[in-house]
């Protein structure tokens, strides 16, 4: 689980949404504003909504851009008293001032994997210059004397209340980093825009020196040590806000153990626990489980500052999903009966010994309420295993609900006791065999059509899916009579029409943050719900590609919110302003696409990444388009000079991108210089991949391999397949057909475009590579693998976005993506990404479904 996704999940059922939508709408006690977030403004002062923030300042008031800042944390039990002390104190000396206005809102910010650089900024005070910060974190220290609050990791903190302090930004700049993302900004001296950094440690500008007064409480920070502790830390293992596990040997024996960190008030649980009382939770619990095999022994515990830690032993072994990259059959092209019976008969065994162990932890009295993959250690050889994590455990007696869990495995709220763990144990029986069940919480009934997948390809006994169908509905509505899914993505056109009816049923067309909902994209930067990767621009591009009807709503939308775009918006083709562009002027609409344009060109380009989805590579093919064939050049040069500091591989964030760039560039000048550079930057990506088995090529990530279109090998090979149309290169051409091997595997986690099963299709409807892998059986097998991802949503097919826990619509992660691919499968590639046009094939073939006479693409033009 990729953190933060979960706190989107709160504001609505369906679709990930910002959390400060639950009180902007004021929906129920989650929704409920502090009194101070209702109360009136003084006179003379002007109030402004941001996001998470509700800000304050005087209206004549001129703040400098930059410099010390004062935060103040605070409890949920004591926030509303400490918002009251400081709002009347900045009210009565006229200093700006800005707070996190709802008790949900402050939670949310402070919970388990909420962001530890954000975490605890409750209020935050704009002190006018040095003196004044000084003046006033001394006052609101004294104001706020006894009150606790948690530490905040990027701060430096006031003496031991909850006030601190940090440099940095007052006012609303960006710019780009190292890796090209757009991030706040502070000026350096020669008024250079720099990033703001914000990491979980406090530190200060090169060329700031620290205030006089703040030096007596940096020297009490680095007086707090490891050197007194009776262990030597060797390594992290995780980090969450609540802290971080460890392995560490104790010094007086060399034993190897793991040392758990808990900070007060952080990490927050759903029931307000902070990560100190779950650490004296697990501890509990331990003690009562001690002596059994399957759960680890407490060792010691001690407290270092205000930090608790518990050393338990260290167990060895693996955790349960890891396994899964290493037996399941799956992830082969086409596994052969007897690998199926085999992997069948490992699950089986593996669960039986979870369902013993938890067994042994109800016959004490304990529920352990967080079960799921990560947290079930298998030993190395298989024989045996360990439950891990009991901070959420607690005695049957308390009764007490869930308030730590995986997504995948979270229980019904209205189950309490061993029936959580009954629940995720069912779970368990589904995931062995399709591990996919983060979708039960948008519809439990997805629990039968996945057993039934689940039981057309492996030999499992069907009593044992069905037994675990019946705990997962336990008390769950009947399902509707018929098939789960209203049509089955091959089925096109049928297909491409219930998808366009779920996203037409989806649009919010009163906000004016986004018209479809998507991924949680839309809310990291300025204009998200705009873009073409994960807004309107890209939805709307993948209804005209396969034929759909066109969306007039969200093209008088988009063009509305783009006659001033919010500022801040990135300059990217998939994330910002040259995508919005490239898309309207494909819509019919130059006039607005060459002012979006205009205002790329008047963007400084000299921090921004080299890569296709956000950089230069992206920004100059959509110049180009635009017939702006200078400036595109002027990308393509400064983008050749970047190739070597780029870290990643792939279309979106590697080489490929820039090599798409100067490939199509090529075509249009004739420069044979830049086929030598479209070359020189698919073999720096190449390089980046290894192989794996079946001589699949992927791209090596250092913990993983990547074959997926965004950022894996299979966008590579969409961009080796354009640059063989040119050239002959005998090391591209072995790579081709390696990497479509690597887009065999029956199984993917996501089904989305850029990193799941659509990207597959999309590739192995385009590929021009002959032979087994590429035709007509194989694309219908990744088709069909789609149905195991799909949702119904309103009665219409819908497909999950990232991460999988609610529906998205947008174009890379979710339903539009899908469509696009699917629309490209039954137009022979005529449907297509953004400057990867269809190409040649060396002879034609049948493609699954079947499309309408009437079905047209958009319109090809500027070499699309």
């Amino acid at each position: 689980m990729i953190k933060g996704y979960a706190t989107f999940c709160d504001a609505d059922r369906h679709f990930y949404d910002a959390p400060y939508r639950l009180s902007a709408e004021g929906q129920g006690a989650k929704g409920a504003l502090y009194e101070a977030a209702l109360a009136a403004v003084p006179e003379g002062w002007r109030r402004h909504r941001s996001g998470d923030w509700l800000a304050l300042r005087p209206l004549e008031q001129e703040l400098p851009a930059q410099g010390w800042k004062i935060h103040v944390s605070a409890r949920l039990d004591n926030a509303e008293s400490i918002l009251a002390r400081v709002a009347e104190y900045c009210f009565t000396h006229g200093i700006a001032f800005k707070f996190v206005p709802s008790r949900y809102l402050l939670h949310t910010r402070n919970a388990k994997y909420a962001d530890r650089s954000a975490s605890g900024k409750f209020l935050t005070v704009y002190p006018a210059d040095d003196e004044q910060c000084h003046r006033v974190a001394r006052d609101l220290d004294a104001v706020l004397a006894g009150e606790e609050g948690p530490y905040i990791l990027s701060d430096l903190r006031w003496a031991d209340g909850p006030v601190h302090l940090r440099y940095g930004s007052f006012t609303q700049r960006h710019c780009y980093d190292d890796k090209g993302d757009l991030v706040p900004a502070i000026a350096d001296p020669d008024g250079r825009l720099v990033p703001d950094l914000r990491g979980p440690v406090f530190r200060t500008p090169p060329w700031v020196s620290l205030p006089d007064f703040l030096q007596p409480h940096l020297d009490a920070r680095r007086a707090v040590t490891l050197a007194d502790i009776p262990y030597t830390i060797k390594r992290a293992l995780h980090f969450s806000n609540g802290g971080g596990v460890y392995v560490a040997r104790r010094t007086a024996t060399g034993e190897q153990v793991v040392l758990k960190e808990a900070r007060p008030h952080a990490g927050l649980a759903a029931d307000g626990a902070d990560a100190v009382t779950r650490l004296h939770r697990e501890r509990t619990a331990l003690e009562r489980l001690g002596g059994l095999p399957c759960t680890p022994e407490v060792r010691d515990s001690f407290v270092l500052g205000d930090h608790h830690f518990l050393a338990m032993e260290y167990v060895e072994g693996r955790p349960l999903n890891t396994f899964f990259a290493r037996r399941h059959p799956l992830i082969e092209a086409d596994p052969d009966p007897e690998a199926l019976a085999a992997y069948t008969e490992w699950a089986l065994r593996i669960h039986r010994l979870v369902e013993e162990a938890v067994e042994a932890v109800h016959a004490r009295g304990v529920v352990f309420n967080d079960l799921h993959l990560f947290n079930i250690m298998v030993s190395e050889d298989e024989s045996s295993v360990v439950l891990l994590d009991f901070e959420a455990a607690a005695h049957i007696d308390e009764g007490r609900r869930q308030t730590v869990a995986n997504p995948a495995f979270v229980a019904p709220a209205d189950r309490r006791g061993f029936d959580v763990d009954r629940y995720a144990l069912a779970c368990l029986r589904i995931a062995l065999f399709i591990p996919l069940t983060s979708l039960f919480p948008l519809d439990p009934h997805k629990a039968r059509h996945l057993a039934d997948i689940a039981a057309a390809h492996f030999p499992v006994p069907r009593r044992f899916l069905d037994e675990a169908v019946a705990e997962i509905l336990k008390d769950a509505p009947a399902a509707r009579p018929g098939p789960y899914l209203p049509v089955e993505p091959g089925d096109w056109p049928r297909s491409r029409d219930s998808m366009v009816r779920a996203v037409t049923a989806s649009a919010t067309p009163d906000r004016d943050d986004r018209f479809f909902p998507g991924d949680i994209a839309q809310f990291a930067t300025a204009g998200g719900g705009l873009t073409l990767g994960y807004g309107a621009a890209g939805v709307l591009y993948a209804l005209a590609e396969t034929g759909a009807p066109s969306g007039t709503a969200a093209e008088e939308w988009l063009l509305e919110r783009t006659k001033e775009p919010p500022s801040g918006t990135p300059l990217g083709l998939y994330d910002g302003l040259a995508g919005i562009a490239w898309t309207l002027e494909r819509l019919g609409h130059p006039e607005r696409a060459l002012e979006l344009a205009e205002l790329t060109l008047a963007t400084p380009w000299d921090d921004i990444a080299p890569d296709l989805h956000s950089g230069l590579a992206g920004l100059g093919l959509a110049l180009d388009s635009l017939g702006l064939g200078d400036a595109a050049l002027r990308c393509a040069d400064l983008t050749a000079r970047a190739l070597p500091r780029i870290p990643r591989a792939g279309l979106l964030h590697g080489a490929t991108g820039p090599a798409l760039l100067f490939l199509r560039l090529y075509e249009r000048t004739g420069d044979t210089s830049l086929l030598d550079l479209a070359a020189d930057a698919l073999r720096r990506d190449l390089d980046r991949c290894v192989h794996g088995a079946g001589g699949t090529l992927q791209v090596d990530e250092g913990w993983r391999t990547m074959p997926y279109l965004g950022a894996g090998s299979v966008g590579i090979g969409m961009v080796l397949d354009d640059f063989a149309a040119h050239r002959v290169d005998e090391r591209f051409e072995q790579a081709r057909y390696e990497i479509v091997r690597a887009a065999q595997a029956t199984f993917y986690a996501q089904p989305g475009l850029f990193r799941g099963a659509a990207g597959m299709v999309l590739y192995l409807s385009r590929t021009t590579v002959p032979g087994p892998g590429t035709q007509n059986s194989d694309v219908r097998r990744q088709i069909d693998a789609l149905a195991r991802h799909a949702v119904p949503y309103q009665g219409h097919l819908a497909f999950p976005g990232e991460q999988m826990m609610r529906l998205s619509m947008d174009l890379a992660t979710g339903t539009a993506g899908c469509l696009l691919a699917l629309g490209s499968a039954a137009t022979d590639g005529r449907a297509h990404l953004p400057f990867l046009p269809p190409l040649r094939r060396p002879q034609s073939r049948s493609q699954p479904g079947t499309v309408k006479k009437n079905t047209v693409p958009m319109k090809e033009r500027n070499r699309s």
